[in-house]
């Protein structure tokens, strides 16, 4: 490889620590002369981290790494990215495959790695077991409960966790047999832009790319996203839209019977009791996260919409109205067996009525919240 050239580097991520290591074994054996780069964590609560490689041939080298702070951000940027830019600049190898650890959400890394110019990002890539994706994506671990946290106020789910690894990728390897179907089904619905490969090679291709970790950013904000309904087996995505504001009351009586309704919910609704505000939906098996996402952008003056981003730009006209401007409903719930029906009725009950247009809310059981 030429020094002069940049690096290219695949990252690989997944809680499924089985499946990971078979697509980067996968990729050393497709890639000759490439490399695989490890930051093992599990021993982070105890100050421990060791920095392993190998090729495809099996270890290179295994050290334990000493770092100021013992955390996820301070191994990345103390480590990891240092240690990628000594193997570029030794161009020696075609390729490094960066593996993360099984908490780790693969973001991060991507945005660390895209930063530097002596590299060429080329893939992201997840890994899943066909067996364990479904119940994972329904349980109610947090990565407390199996020891998967870095730093002590991590209170992310495991189900949380696994939605970003799938949703965030170029590429999705599926690794198992039991399940394969249903397993293929839900990645493809959490992550459309995703391409799927089945375990065993076909990841060489993805290694001539670039992956841009702003594009991959914008696909996924609720704030604008546009969702597909669609239906494959026993996995289906429900979307819901409309062009009346939310009551606060009866939303806030009906939220647990909707966001339980579904695996993954993620989008954006407007509330009557704060017509200008655009609420993020963000949900992952029975838990929500409801935040501000910045003012609708109907409700700013018009030189003020020319500061926002284009995407959100793009994504306003999409949705415009003359007199509401882009105020929407606009939700997806993807899950198993859904009773759609059911499920649109009940968030057709939270909307506010023709009668209620015009009078004063009384109540906001969201006032000290958001």
């Amino acid at each position: 490889m030429d020094p002069t050239t940049t690096m290219p580097v695949v990252v690989v991520s997944g809680l499924h620590r089985h499946a990971r290591g078979r697509t980067v074994d996968d990729l050393l054996a497709e890639v000759p002369g490439s490399l695989a780069l490890h930051h093992d964590l599990d021993g982070i609560a105890e100050s421990v981290v060791h920095r392993v490689t190998r090729d495809r041939w099996g270890p290179v080298d295994h050290s334990r790494v000493h770092l100021e702070h013992l955390c996820a951000s301070c191994t990345l940027r103390e480590d990891l990215v240092p240690a990628l830019l000594r193997l570029a600049d030794r161009g020696e190898y075609t390729l490094c495959v960066v593996e993360t650890w099984d908490g780790i959400e693969p973001r991060q890394v991507a945005e660390a790695v895209a930063a530097q110019e002596a590299l060429r990002l080329a893939a992201v890539v997840t890994a899943v077991d066909t067996e364990r994706l479904l119940p994972d994506l329904s349980g109610h671990d947090d990565l407390h409960d199996r020891d998967l946290t870095t730093v002590v106020e991590d209170e992310r789910t495991v189900a949380e966790v696994l939605n970003h690894q799938v949703e965030y990728p170029t590429a999705v390897t599926l690794h198992g047999v039991r399940h394969l179907d249903e397993a293929r089904a839900l990645v493809e619905h959490l992550n459309p832009a995703a391409v799927v490969v089945p375990a065993g090679g076909g990841l060489a291709d993805l290694t001539h790319g670039r992956f841009d970790p702003e594009t991959a950013a914008q696909r996924l904000n609720p704030a604008w996203a546009h969702y597909t309904e669609r239906t494959d087996g026993r996995v289906s995505t429900v979307t819901w839209t409309r062009r009346r504001p939310l009551h606060p009351v009866r939303l806030h009586e009906a939220l647990e019977r909707i966001v339980s309704a579904g695996l993954r919910g993620r989008g954006r609704i407007w509330l009557a009791s704060r017509p200008d505000t655009l609420l993020v939906w963000d949900a992952y098996n029975d838990a929500l996260l409801l935040e501000s996402g910045g003012p609708w952008l109907g409700a700013l003056p018009e030189a003020a919409v020319e500061m926002v981003s284009e995407t959100r730009r793009v994504s306003a006209l999409l949705d415009w109205d003359p007199v509401l401007g882009d105020r929407i409903q606009h939700l997806a719930f993807t899950g198993m067996d859904l009773d759609a029906g059911r499920l649109v009725s009940l968030l057709d009950s939270c909307l506010l009525t023709e009668d209620e247009s015009g009078r004063p809310l009384h109540s906001d059981p969201f006032a000290d919240a958001l």
